[in-house]
């Protein structure tokens, strides 16, 4: 009996499209299971990205409130545009300022005699040294460059602030330099040491000499500091920008001769909107969680995340942050957010800001508003100031004891100062170390100074001129011991604070040889009975200190013993961006959620695999199966049509008999 080559030639029904419709039915029931809840997965992932994205954007205006200097917002006009002023607001405060321009400050320039030519006339040799500020160079002028376009090239190259060209006047060439900087303090000198061996003449290197005793070249520009009169006190300084004369506030002056009136004033609105910015983005996240998790009553039917536990427990924690009294303002004026005009819609459960009230109670109680929304410390004794918590400090009131006040490093002269002292080229130069790492070079003018206080005065204009030390962001003071001798001070606190001397030329008139300062003291104490880390005038405590961990307070004042309490008060504002960054945390409820639908996801991609391993081992089963059935019906087929054959060959011979 011949075999059966392919399913249904035996049987003529167990056919392989029947193997795939039987194989299409076991599949769809699993495959439409696994689909709806891929669907479902994907919609709760996009819901809560969504949600993740709401609960972001409420973290920048509920940061922007957490800190107290955006409470305090002030704004600052200038009845004159030629005077300009910027103010900050962490250091700024109320006031009205009359601004008189005196002078404008400028740059130096200087100018070369007549040359025949730039490239060939050569114009000496030997070195010059050159001086701008507080800094010096000398170069060489040798038979490579000394050419006035050679000397231009190398001044420029200097790398000490000045530029340097030449210029064609029609009758000849002239060498043209400047000062890159405005002020008296960054007026450029040229020493020279001329080969030919005099140094001062107009021949030679020497014609480019200028300084506090020869001046060989023609200053077409004088190197002048600006002076404005405010409120009648007249101030210098060798940029127009005028700073550090009224705390939060810089001028910059642009023409001589005008007077402003500079106001600043409490920007109320800007903090309204500010506490706007906060309603309006709680509000949005309100929206979205009612897209998602509200019910729709009419369709009778809720949001892809109505009854979501997470969902519950972010509205519950930022409700009860909103609507609570602030811990340490329980007996204030201003304790809750509907204190200041912030109120819950009950219908929509959104937010609402009455600006007008607001307004009134942040000009009323500045503090109580900032403490309400920000992080405070508020001391019982004046000179302790609170600094910042951490994360670990928990609101409450702790006890400051002070062990050791901070000290500034400080350095005095070997000798009183007497009166006249006669300031020359030969020792009017010195070089400090200033906090371990800024060295400062400074140079007295030369002259006589009739007083003690004449030369304190000259130095200090000296130091508050100093690049160095307003790159470092410090300032040294100078004044006089209780013997009459210099002492310089530095602005610093604490054991990196230092002065010393390095090099000074003939100091002997004045009191001062090299010498090393004394180092100030960090302040050392306790905090909430712990025993406190000093950082200058910073105390502070470490994590896992008790409730006062990561509390930094500044002491100021020499006092040692009991410094009364500091209380900690941590606004709506803080502890809401601290709750925002714990659900958007990896740990969150939010990643947490996530993280386990993704699971799901893989997990369905995983069933698929086993659906279809599950669905081949069918489909073979069926085959093998109908192949068995088919053969069998083959062969039953084959043993009719033989017994029929059988059958139909005897009829004949049954006939004959009849």
């Amino acid at each position: 009996m011949a075999g059966i080559s392919s399913l249904g030639i035996g049987s003529g029904v167990l056919s392989s499209d029947l193997v795939d419709q039987l194989v299409a039915a076991e599949r769809k029931p699993a495959e439409d299971r696994l689909t709806l809840e891929t669907q479902k997965s994907e919609a709760l992932l996009s819901a809560y990205g969504k949600l993740r994205s709401a609960v972001t954007e409420l973290r920048l205006p509920m940061r922007q409130l957490s800190a107290a200097d955006n409470l305090t917002a002030y704004s600052a006009t200038s009845s004159n545009e030629s005077v300009e002023v910027s103010l900050d607001n962490s250091k700024a405060g109320r006031g009205s300022y009359t601004v008189e321009v005196l002078t404008l400050a400028q740059a130096q320039s200087l100018a070369s005699g007549t040359f025949a030519d730039k490239d060939a006339t050569t114009v000496g040799t030997g070195s010059i040294t050159l001086k701008s500020g507080d800094s010096s160079k000398t170069i060489t002028i040798d038979g490579t460059n000394n050419t006035l376009q050679g000397l231009a090239n190398e001044i420029n190259e200097s790398g000490m602030g000045v530029t340097a060209g030449v210029i064609d006047t029609g009758n000849g060439y002239r060498l043209v330099m400047s000062s890159e900087e405005t002020g008296t303090a960054n007026a450029v000198s040229l020493t020279v040491n001329d080969d030919d061996g005099n140094n001062t003449d107009a021949v030679g290197l020497s014609q480019f000499a200028f300084n506090g005793t020869t001046s060989n070249l023609t200053e077409t520009v004088a190197a002048k500091d600006s002076q404005v009169r405010i409120n009648g006190i007249e101030i210098s300084r060798s940029s127009n920008n005028i700073e550090n004369v009224i705390d939060g506030l810089s001028f910059e002056v642009k023409e001589e001769g005008v007077t402003s009136v500079i106001k600043v004033e409490r920007d109320l609105g800007a903090v309204a909107d500010r506490v706007q910015s906060f309603v309006d983005k709680f509000n949005a996240l309100q929206g979205t969680i009612d897209s998602l998790a509200g019910y729709d009553a009419e369709a009778g039917r809720g949001g892809i995340l109505n009854g979501d536990s997470t969902v519950r427990g972010i509205q519950n924690q930022l409700r009860n942050l909103l609507t609570r009294v602030v811990p340490g303002l329980e007996n204030a004026s201003v304790r809750t957010l509907a204190d200041v005009g912030i109120s819950t819609n009950p219908d929509t459960g959104g937010l609402e800001l009455d600006r007008a009230k607001f307004e009134e109670k942040l000009a009323q109680n500045p503090d109580d508003v900032t403490a309400l929304f920000a992080e405070q410390g508020r001391a019982s004794d004046s000179q302790i100031e609170f600094v910042r918590s951490g994360t670990g400090t928990v609101p409450g009131s702790y006890d400051i004891n002070i062990t050791r006040a901070a000290t500034q490093g400080s350095l005095s002269g070997v000798a009183p100062v007497g009166s006249n002292v006669s300031i020359t080229t030969a020792n009017d130069e010195i070089t400090f170390e200033v906090n371990g790492g800024t060295s400062v070079s400074i140079t007295l003018d030369a002259g006589t100074y009739a007083t003690p206080q004449d030369l304190v005065d000259q130095i200090q204009a000296k130091f508050n001129d100093s690049g160095a030390l307003k790159a470092a962001g410090t300032s040294v003071a100078v004044d006089l011991d209780s013997t009459g001798a210099l002492r310089f001070t530095s602005e610093k606190f604490g054991d990196s604070s230092n002065v010393s001397i390095t090099s000074v030329e003939d100091g002997s008139v004045y009191g001062l040889a090299v010498s090393t300062g004394t180092a100030g003291q960090d302040v050392a104490g306790t905090i909430d009975g712990k025993l406190a880390e000093g950082d200058g005038q910073v105390l502070f405590l470490g994590s896992d200190r008790g409730d006062a961990s990561g509390l930094q307070v500044r002491v100021t004042g020499t006092d040692t013993g009991s410094r009364g309490t500091i209380t900690f008060i941590e606004g709506v504002a803080e502890r809401t961006v601290n709750l925002v960054t714990g659900i958007l945390s990896a740990d969150g409820a939010i990643a947490s959620r996530t993280e386990s639908l993704n699971r799901s996801l893989e997990d369905i991609q995983q069933d698929r695999l086993d659906l279809e391993e599950r669905l081949t081992s069918y489909r073979e089963r069926l085959v093998s199966q109908f192949s068995a059935a088919d053969s069998l019906i083959a062969q039953l087929n084959s043993t009719r049509d033989y017994i029929t054959q059988q059958l139909a060959a005897l009829a004949p011979q049954n006939n004959q008999k009849n």
